[in-house]
């Protein structure tokens, strides 16, 4: 790990060897024009990523050196930074908001992360060793037969390192979001949750709160920027945690997540379509209706019954998550994500088998060392992905499809059981944690 990482970083200041002048370009493009104090975390962070990803860094090296970036730059005076325009809006919202212009601001984040870089050339820190839990993560996403693709998906073994968390808790965190009349709410989404999530005081002593918390600070941060910039999307979207022996999922609409475990399919949550009796009930309750055009609606409009975003629908398409926690034994396969472009094509029950279908194939899983398995891991990555999301648009999926599947254990392991293939539901040593529906 630390030769990679010299590598990297040797690689990084022969291009960036001081930083950017004055009025230069970025290396990559900010997502916004304008961010608040409480989106330049996120979107800091994203933009860092991004500029390291491209460059194969390691991706421990990289959540490292943009939480470290990112802590100098907040240790700034951010007032330079401040758009003119600001007085207005304070005086509209009727409150105190702070926007930076994102351009300026992040030219200072780069910056920083160009020091951090020439800094640990001259004397790395030491790294934390590659670690043993590392999850093999196959993703695959298309835009299928749709004008645009509106998916985004995030995934964060990392998530420690880049939130600087060293309670000795490992962490991993893997999301999909499925946007609707625009990707803005998606995007945003996968900017921000997991920001939001890392900041949740209850996050070790209450996964399942923390992500309900942290869906609805989520919600009301789009509602600002959607009302500053005229936004009109939403977006469904599903998360998960994995902390230490526990599996939390989180979720907003009718992206969903299953678990497979000795080859069996565990039911984690139950998807909120407008046509589920508790969901219909809510919607009515609150004086809205459900109609059938094509497929049942809130109110005539969209399609699910919970998301970020969609503030002309709301509360009817309500910005509450529910979370479900399940314990985890060491026996268990895989956990996957998906979007309704994949669930609405392919039942949960021909997961396994799909799955076994590629892992099967010869070639891949050879033995050669540790280097060698790696590769085969990742080629099985780029695979299995692949596979399942062709075998929904095969099975009549129009939609954008987003397949993540996270693998608990190596994948080798799973040829060598009797994997026999069903449906299980979430089992007694497992808690299922719901909002309650008002």
């Amino acid at each position: 790990m630390e030769e990679e990482a010299r590598h990297f970083l040797r690689r990084f200041v022969d291009e960036f060897p001081a930083p950017l002048e004055e009025g230069s370009p970025l290396p990559v493009s900010p997502l916004s024009c304008r961010v608040s104090l409480e989106e330049l975390h996120g979107e800091s962070l994203e933009l860092g990523l991004r500029l390291l990803t491209a460059r194969c860094a390691p991706a421990v090296l990289s959540a490292l050196m943009c939480q470290a970036a990112l802590s100098q730059v907040l240790q700034n005076d951010l007032s330079p930074f401040h758009c003119p325009q600001q007085a207005e809006t304070n005086q509209e919202e009727n409150q105190k908001i702070v926007l930076l212009q994102s351009e300026a601001v992040q030219h200072l984040f780069i910056n920083k992360l160009i020091d951090v870089a020439l800094a640990w050339h001259q004397n790395i820190p030491k790294l934390p060793p590659s670690p043993s839990w590392f999850h093999c993560c196959s993703v695959h996403a298309i835009k299928n037969t749709r004008r645009k693709m509106e998916d985004k998906h995030m995934a964060l073994a990392e998530f420690n390192q880049l939130f600087g968390i060293q309670d000795g808790v490992k962490r991993a965190y893997y999301a999909v979001f499925d946007g609707h009349a625009g990707v803005d709410a998606a995007i945003y989404s996968a900017t921000h949750l997991h920001v939001a999530l890392s900041k949740q005081e209850t996050l070790q002593s209450d996964a399942a709160t923390a992500f309900k918390t942290a869906f609805k600070c989520t919600d009301d941060m789009f509602r600002a920027k959607a009302k500053r910039e005229h936004l009109r999307s939403g977006s469904t979207g599903v998360a998960v945690l994995i902390q230490g022996q526990e599996l939390i999922v989180g979720w907003l609409g009718d992206s969903q997540a299953i678990l497979v475990r000795k080859g069996e399919v565990v039911t984690l949550m139950d998807p909120h379509k407008p046509e589920r009796e508790d969901e219909k009930q809510r919607i009515e309750d609150l004086g809205g209706c459900i109609t059938y055009m094509g497929c049942w609606r809130v109110n005539g409009t969209y399609a699910v019954s919970r998301a970020i975003g969609d503030f002309d629908q709301k509360p009817y398409v309500s910005g509450d998550a529910d979370c479900s926690t399940t314990q985890l034994f060491g026996d268990e396969d895989y956990v996957l994500l998906a979007c309704d472009g994949f669930f609405d094509a392919v039942k949960p029950s021909l997961v396994p088998d799909l799955v076994l279908d590629v892992l099967q194939q010869p070639g891949d899983l050879e033995g050669g060392g540790d280097a060698a398995l790696k590769k085969s891991e990742q080629a099985i990555g780029l695979r299995v992905a692949q596979h399942l999301v062709g075998h929904a648009k095969a099975s009549g999926s129009s939609d954008n499809i987003t397949v993540m599947v996270v693998f608990l254990r190596p994948p080798e392991e799973l040829l060598s059981q009797d994997s026999p293939t069903g449906t299980a539901q979430i089992t007694e040593n497992s808690t299922s944690q719901n909002t309650p529906h008002h």
